[in-house]
């Protein structure tokens, strides 16, 4: 261990990446190297702490929701092909790749995959549904201190009552398909 050159990547793992997740080949590499540069154990894996000191996270008010998604259940590190599995969310969605191979599985930054994403960043206890409490804690994380409870709370029950209907007061990822749609549908 701790050698350098078992931090380097092999090629092979470099194909498999970009099977997996579309990146090319010199994003990889340049994402890699990144990797490495803030993974401070030099143990091959990415720790909560080592995001943390990425900056634009440090800043951004959903800052630790984000990290969170690099995580699988219950884990606390998270490893290279881990990590470009969650970056593949946000790579834009190119016209070229809706005529691919029906056959293939679809790609991490599909639209519905994109929403999924960002559908858990508001589950917070990922039991497949926003509760209005969820959507509060989401919203006040967002706007910090500067609007009253109760108008966040009056944004957070106008927000559900649009996108619920079934009637459970929370939003199932298909009313947040179906609610969303409108705002990233072009």
């Amino acid at each position: 261990m701790g050698s350098r050159a078992s931090t380097l990547l092999r090629e092979e793992e470099i194909e498999e990446i970009k099977k997996e997740t579309g990146f090319s080949h010199s994003q990889i590499t340049r994402l890699y190297s990144r990797f490495t540069s803030l993974d401070k154990g030099e143990n091959g894996t990415l720790s909560r702490e080592d995001f943390q000191r990425i900056p634009e996270l440090a800043i951004n008010p959903l800052g630790d929701r984000i990290i969170n998604a690099f995580f699988p259940e219950g884990e606390d590190q998270v490893n290279f092909r881990g990590f470009m599995r969650t970056l593949a969310h946000f790579r834009p969605i190119e016209d070229n790749e809706k005529n691919k191979d029906p056959t293939a599985s679809e790609p991490l930054n599909s639209r519905t995959n994109k929403l999924l994403f960002a559908f858990r960043l508001y589950d917070l206890d990922r039991d497949d549904k926003i509760s209005r409490d969820e959507l509060l804690q989401v919203l006040r994380m967002m706007v910090g201190v500067n609007i009253s409870d109760e108008q966040l709370g009056s944004i957070a029950d106008r927000t559900i009552q649009e996108a619920d209907q079934n009637g459970d007061n929370s939003i199932s990822f298909n009313e947040f398909i179906k609610h969303f749609w409108k705002f990233v549908h072009h």
